[in-house]
């Protein structure tokens, strides 16, 4: 189906056609992953990157309004939406320099002895956290679930898993000392 101009387009979005949807599809979708490809040069992320604007224009359809370019829209979103990428990429990638400059920091000082101590220790004070904040705490850190699979998982409420962890966490602080929040990163991860 083809839309006379802008306006009727928008309207027929505005109103959940998804016949205008598959023509924004089917119309920009290539030109649109073309230039997102020029700008993060990763087919995948590129991909990605497309189908998120896409979705959001389908989720924020009611928003649209027929005073802007549909086209200038989409094409905008695929810059912004690289931008949003770029910057979670960046914060990553600066977590993931200081993680590594503090495990570098744990093996310049420390010998190889000490720091197998040190892991013992942590490993014994959280076998001393209480049970149900112990469960937790080995769900998120040790098993790598998100807080929301936690509270699936143990049929406990969001707000209960994140007291839980913040309790371990403060209780292993105050048993621990700051000599050993290094070790918790090497242990566990960059967000201790």
């Amino acid at each position: 189906m083809e839309f006379k101009d802008n306006e009727e387009l928008i309207k027929a979005l505005n109103n959940g056609k998804e016949i205008a949807y598959e023509y924004l599809v089917d119309t920009y979708g290539n030109r649109m992953y073309a230039y997102a490809l020029t700008l993060v040069k990763n087919p995948p992320l590129a991909k990605d990157i497309v189908q998120n604007v896409f979705l959001n224009t389908w989720k924020f359809r009611k928003k649209l309004s027929s005073k802007y370019d549909i086209k200038n829209f989409l094409f905008r979103s695929v810059h912004n939406e690289f931008i949003n990428q770029y910057q979670k990429d960046k914060a990553q990638m600066l977590l993931q320099y200081k993680y590594v400059e503090t495990l570098n920091q744990i093996v310049e000082e420390s010998d190889e002895n000490t720091i197998v101590q040190m892991i013992k220790i942590v490993y014994q004070e959280i076998e001393k956290l209480p049970p149900k904040c112990k469960e937790v705490f080995c769900l998120s850190k040790k098993e790598g679930l998100t807080n929301n699979e936690i509270s699936l998982h143990l049929g406990i409420s969001l707000k209960t898993v994140e007291a839980q962890i913040t309790k371990a966490f403060t209780i292993l602080r105050a048993r621990l000392g700051e000599q050993f929040e290094s070790i918790f990163l090497l242990i566990f991860n960059p967000n201790f």
